[in-house]
């Protein structure tokens, strides 16, 4: 049997769910530890995070609309994993920080 692989609108569209909804809820809720809390900043570190530095040097606007499907599955990919603690939002987002110049 084979596996029927996820359409990138479908994939874009789990990415938007996680960064929207699942993540800043966790953050009001039980991650606490988290050093964000809103949707806008989920979405930009985990989409600098797939772009390997500021996301609209890489993706024109809106992001959703231009990700290629390698890159909806990376950013779905990495929500999963920084919601499990594989992947750790505070050296992320330190790295989003320091590409923008917001930190040395």
């Amino acid at each position: 049997m084979t596996q029927i692989e996820p359409k990138t609108a479908d994939l874009v569209a789990h990415y938007a769910v996680l960064t929207k909804e699942t993540m800043p809820e966790l953050a009001r809720t039980t991650h606490g530890h988290w050093p964000v809390r809103n949707d806008h900043c989920f979405q930009r570190i985990v989409l600098d995070a797939v772009c390997g530095g500021i996301w609209y040097d890489h993706l024109a606007r809106p992001a959703y609309k231009h990700l290629t499907r390698a890159q909806a599955m990376r950013a779905v990919s990495l929500c999963t994993d920084i919601i499990d603690g594989t992947a750790d939002l505070n050296v992320l987002n330190k790295q989003s920080l320091v590409w923008r110049g917001k930190l040395s």
